[in-house]
């Protein structure tokens, strides 16, 4: 039995260690909304709201994910005696959307159940794969210079799969400069929702580069243009934001809408959200891969959780600290081995130790709701 007894929001400020670049804008500081609860041993757990400062990549910010959890999500679960940490969600299941400030409480009531019962919280979701292929995100750059050198970089660094962002001054002619200077390596392009299909002939011209995806090319909410996209290109569209439940999922797949999904935590409202979503994908022989929303080290714990379940087959956005962060709020920080591979740890529950010391000092703003 799970009764979280009380639940702590804390707001940092992490600068990072360069900006990154989306057809959104850059950012150079990230606003995170962390959420520790308390159930009535004392026994904690650790998530973290995923969403951006502002409502760019969804509908949900720092500010309205930080009000979703003071005033209604957090009021809403404490005293609740739920049988496990997967039935949290259904406890705030009449609020509408704010996944992304759902995931932030029902992610650390997972942590906190995995540490209860003393395993790691990827062994307690079902995972399997202990050892997780990693990629990198690369946001759009000043140049194509600074582009081949960040490539060049992770590439020595051992990752499997570039993931560059692109838009419309940056797509065509960079993706071939990239082809030409680091051959076939495994890469995609992110679009973040910056196309329509006014731009089928590009993307018809962009097959020639053989990569591995398009993600989400077309508009956030979209999935019948990504079909009739679809059956235009030969290159895999994967849906990210378009899929914010195993529902989405589900008729994404009836309709061709893309080939591929990215499942990001907070995007779709926490663990037992993404497993159904796995569960979906893997029956329907769709591959799946771990998103990324430039999570501190806590959200980042959770990737590496998640990405350990069977259906997640494709080398995921989940990275080492150092990339992000001159010094991360885990210990030990998140390493990828040479072999561009995260291995999950056998610590209880998120398996890192959270450095509350630090946090306390990265604070801006506290919330206790008891």
């Amino acid at each position: 039995m799970l009764k979280i007894k009380q639940i702590e929001l804390i707001e940092i400020n992490l600068p990072l260690v360069h900006f990154f670049e989306t057809s959104f804008g850059r950012t150079y500081e990230r606003r995170i909304l962390l959420v520790r609860v308390i159930d009535e041993t004392g026994a904690e757990g650790w998530g973290e709201a995923t969403c951006g400062e502002t409502p760019s990549y969804c509908e949900e910010w720092t500010d309205s994910a930080w009000a979703a959890v003071e005033k209604i999500l957090a009021p809403m679960v404490i005293g609740k005696e739920v049988e496990s940490a997967g039935q949290i969600w259904d406890v705030m299941k009449r609020v509408r959307g704010n996944r992304m400030a759902k995931a932030s409480i029902e992610t650390a009531c997972w942590d906190l159940e995995a540490k209860k019962i003393n395993v790691p919280l990827w062994k307690h979701l079902g995972g399997e794969n202990r050892e997780i292929a990693c990629g990198v995100s690369i946001g759009i750059q000043d140049s194509i210079e600074q582009l081949f050198g960040k490539i060049q970089t992770e590439l020595d660094a051992g990752y499997r799969r570039i993931k560059i962002k692109i838009a419309p001054h940056w797509d065509y002619d960079v993706i071939r400069q990239v082809r030409e200077k680091f051959g076939d390596i495994l890469l995609m392009g992110d679009a973040n929702s910056a196309y329509t299909l006014d731009d089928v002939e590009l993307f018809k011209r962009m097959d020639a580069f053989g990569l591995m995806m398009f993600e989400q090319p077309l508009a956030h909410d979209d999935m019948l243009d990504h079909a009739r996209l679809q059956k235009e290109i030969k290159t895999p569209i994967c849906l990210d934001e378009s899929v914010r439940s195993p529902e989405d999922a589900r008729k994404a797949l009836e309709i061709g809408a893309g080939k591929i999904i990215n499942v990001k935590l907070g995007r779709v409202g926490g663990h037992a959200q993404a497993k159904q979503i796995e569960e979906i994908c893997r029956a329907a022989n769709i591959p799946i891969w771990c998103g990324g929303m430039l999570e501190s080290g806590i959200g980042r714990a959770h990737n590496i959780a998640m990405s350990t379940l069977a259906g997640f087959t494709l080398p995921g956005d989940v990275s080492a600290s150092k990339r992000y962060w001159h010094e991360d709020i885990i210990e030990p920080a998140v390493e990828v081995t040479r072999n561009g591979t995260i291995i999950a740890p056998e610590s209880a529950g998120i398996g890192f130790e959270v450095k509350r010391e630090r946090i306390d000092k990265l604070a801006v703003r506290k919330s206790e709701i008891s």
